[in-house]
This record gives C-alpha cells, sequence and structure tokens, in this order.
C-alpha cells in the first residue's frame, strides 16, 4: 500500500509544489530529501507536507524518535491540508500524519517502502 506502503503517506501539497522532498524520496535518497526540505523557504516550520516528509525521511533511516515528533507536529498544525500521495489518493494532512505514525509504529516506514507529493 505504501510505496508498497511509504507512497500511501509521502505527500505532495499540489501539482504546482515543488521542492518537497518527493522525488527524492521516491528514488530512495532520504538525505537528499531532507535537504531538500530543509532549503525550501517557502515552506513554513509547521507547514504538513514538509512535517510528513521529513518524517518519512527519518523514518528511512531509522530516525524513530524524530519521524514520530514530525508527525505528531503535523498531527497538531494549525495548517491543514489535503495531500495527493504518490498512490494518487487525496488525502487531509492530519489522517495522513496519524496513518503514518501508525506506520511507524508498525515497522512499515522504512526505505524500500514511502514517499509523499
Amino acid at each position: 500500500m505504501l510505496l508498497a506502503c511509504a507512497s500511501a503517506v509521502l505527500a505532495m501539497a499540489n501539482p504546482t509544489s515543488a521542492n518537497v522532498g518527493y522525488v527524492p524520496l521516491i528514488e530512495g535518497r532520504d538525505e537528499a530529501a531532507i535537504e531538500e526540505l530543509m532549503a525550501n523557504n517557502d515552506l513554513a516550520d509547521n507547514d504538513p507536507v514538509k512535517l510528513i516528509n521529513l518524517g518519512i525521511a527519518y523514518a528511512r533511516q531509522g530516525r524513530s524518535k524524530e519521524a514520530r515528533a514530525m508527525f505528531e507536529a503535523a498531527m497538531r498544525s494549525s495548517d491543514r491540508a489535503v495531500l495527493e500521495t504518490a498512490e494518487g489518493q487525496w488525502v487531509e494532512s492530519r489522517h495522513l500524519a496519524r496513518l503514518a505514525l501508525q506506520m511507524l509504529e508498525r515497522g512499515e516506514l522504512r526505505a524500500d517502502r514511502m514517499a509523499a507529493r
């Protein structure tokens, strides 16, 4: 389900969004995704797509504590968005963050499974 599992979570704010870590995550380049997200000054620190995709990258690097913090921050964020997953589904950001957190708990956010655009 999510890039097998991960793609169900990988998010993109809208089709014109750029530099949200989507391509590097799909390609399995987690560090490049983190660098891209952190360098994008157009994304607020509490932007759900930034938080979710950072969480995915951290989880795939084995940084579970940081991934959990990103997913929880996305769930608490006052910013809400409907995000497109890599599988082409449109999902509300808080729901997507909850899904990602559940997947993290089950060990499903491995490098071979995830991304959002």
